[in-house]
């Protein structure tokens, strides 16, 4: 027994220290190199914080591109799911709810050309990004709203157009809160 327990006592020693010291100041090393020094992207505008790059926002008057929907509120203290699968039928009348809205407030929009993102929550519920297909499905909206063409908006929407990691890994993304700011610079 005596030949069991101290290896194991040795390996949780090692271990303790490897994770708590080592890994941590790896990691803390790692996130001093980033621009943000590991504080998270801040967006400001005029010296003042109006949101964080890596946390989605309730965007819905009809002057700007909206977010995708968020299953918490877009509470970043509760990240979560709706946790309720494709065939609840809560989940469908929330889907519902949100296709109806979006057609209310798009009416050049056919259902169909509804993009999924959407319309459904994603599975942190604060996905900062919609893809291009999202925002240019809402040009027509915004730009009858706001008065100003739509090859402008279209011109601004391909500025925020965020390349896949080195041409391979993730879709194509736009940041709703970055191209909203911009935005309102059009006008």
């Amino acid at each position: 027994m005596k030949q069991n327990i101290l290896p194991a006592i040795r390996l949780t020693i090692v271990t303790i220290i490897f994770f708590c010291v080592v890994y941590t100041a790896f990691i803390w090393i790692v996130a001093q190199a980033s621009p943000a020094h590991g504080d998270g992207e801040t967006i400001t505008v005029n010296g003042k914080v109006v949101g964080y790059a890596l946390e989605g926002q309730s965007f819905t008057q009809d002057k700007y591109f909206w977010s995708r929907p968020s299953a918490v509120n877009y509470n970043a203290a509760g990240s979560a799911g709706s946790n309720k699968g494709p065939t609840n039928p809560d989940y469908l009348k929330d889907v519902q709810n949100r296709i109806d809205n979006f057609l209310v407030h798009n009416p050049a929009i056919k259902k169909e050309e509804i993009p999924s993102e959407l319309v459904t929550a994603s599975g942190s519920g604060l996905d900062p990004d919609i893809s291009g297909i999202g925002a240019y499905v809402q040009i027509a909206r915004i730009a009858k709203t706001r008065n100003i063409s739509k090859e402008k908006i279209w011109a601004l929407v391909d500025q925020h157009i965020e390349k896949p990691l080195l041409g391979l890994f993730g879709p194509e993304k736009i940041n709703v809160l970055k191209l909203n700011i911009d935005l309102d610079k059009l006008n």
